[in-house]
């Protein structure tokens, strides 16, 4: 099987859910799946493979290969591993994290955030009949500049962070809409889950939390409180938003530009500056 992380979140989220008698492969691809996503379906006894590639890419060209040491590590830690996208897949080139200003590559600490390019013999030549896009994403020597934002760790796998154009600016700080989400996901109340950027007159933009509910109860305050538990207080969103669904592409893929112009049209959230 194969499905978005949103599909695996749809399988696992329904009522009265038994464990799989056997075994069941199931990969996953199209956006970061939060590492709580994948504990739920690998507690039912799916056995998940997670990957990463564009249509430029003519597929996926980076898998998260599994180790056979990290069974022994507690169910959370495996599901943490898994959630990055891995390394580059048999017969692929070269996968770098890169300041996109200076093409300097970033340090493999698994915190110094750059943006994702790739170099191989799948990579497209570029855009048909379109020289300017081509050029603003393909580099003389090969690079395509994906427009992802990543890290990589230092056993050499890639995560990534978010979208270029997702990143959510706050007082100066960026912060990634995808661990928010994450954190989000976590919370047992929580179905699905997208943050995106809301206008703010003092801070620029503030975290806006787009969330459907499993079932109705849970309130705006105690998200935010579940939260500012963990995460950093700039990261936490200041607003959350109830829909009964979130807009999605027929693949399954959250349609974060929707929400995004949703977030825009609310106005400045007007907070204040703590």
């Amino acid at each position: 099987m194969c499905g978005a992380p949103v599909v695996l979140n749809m399988l696992t989220n329904g009522e009265g859910n038994q464990p799989l008698p056997n075994p069941v492969q199931i990969l996953t691809a199209g956006a970061p799946p939060p590492a709580a996503v994948l504990l739920r379906t690998e507690s039912l006894g799916f056995v998940v493979g997670h990957g990463y590639g564009l249509t430029e890419t003519a597929g996926l060209v980076v898998s998260c290969a599994w180790k056979r040491n990290w069974d022994r590590y507690p169910a959370t830690e495996r599901a943490r591993l898994k959630s990055r996208q891995g390394v580059r897949t048999a017969g692929f080139t070269e996968v770098e994290v890169v300041d996109p200003d200076s093409g300097r590559r970033v340090k493999r600490d698994g915190s110094e955030v750059g943006e994702v390019v790739l170099r191989g013999g799948c990579v497209m030549l570029g855009y048909l009949k379109d020289p300017i896009g081509t050029a603003k994403c393909m580099t003389e020597e090969g690079w395509f500049f994906t427009g992802d934002v990543g890290v990589m760790h230092p056993d050499g796998y890639l995560e990534i962070r978010d979208r270029s154009k997702d990143v959510i600016i706050s007082g100066g700080e960026n912060i990634s809409s995808v661990e928010v989400e994450s954190v989000l996901y976590g919370h047992p109340a929580v179905n699905e889950a997208a943050v995106v950027a809301r206008p703010d007159e003092y801070w620029g933009e503030t975290p806006c939390a787009f969330v459907s509910l499993k079932q109705a109860g849970t309130t705006e305050k105690e998200l935010i409180e579940f939260c500012r538990a963990k995460m950093p207080r700039y990261m936490v969103p200041k607003t959350v938003v109830f829909k009964d669904e979130l807009p999605k592409t027929s693949t399954g893929k959250i349609q974060k530009y929707l929400l995004r112009e949703s977030a825009k049209q609310m106005g400045s959230s007007k907070l204040s500056r703590l």
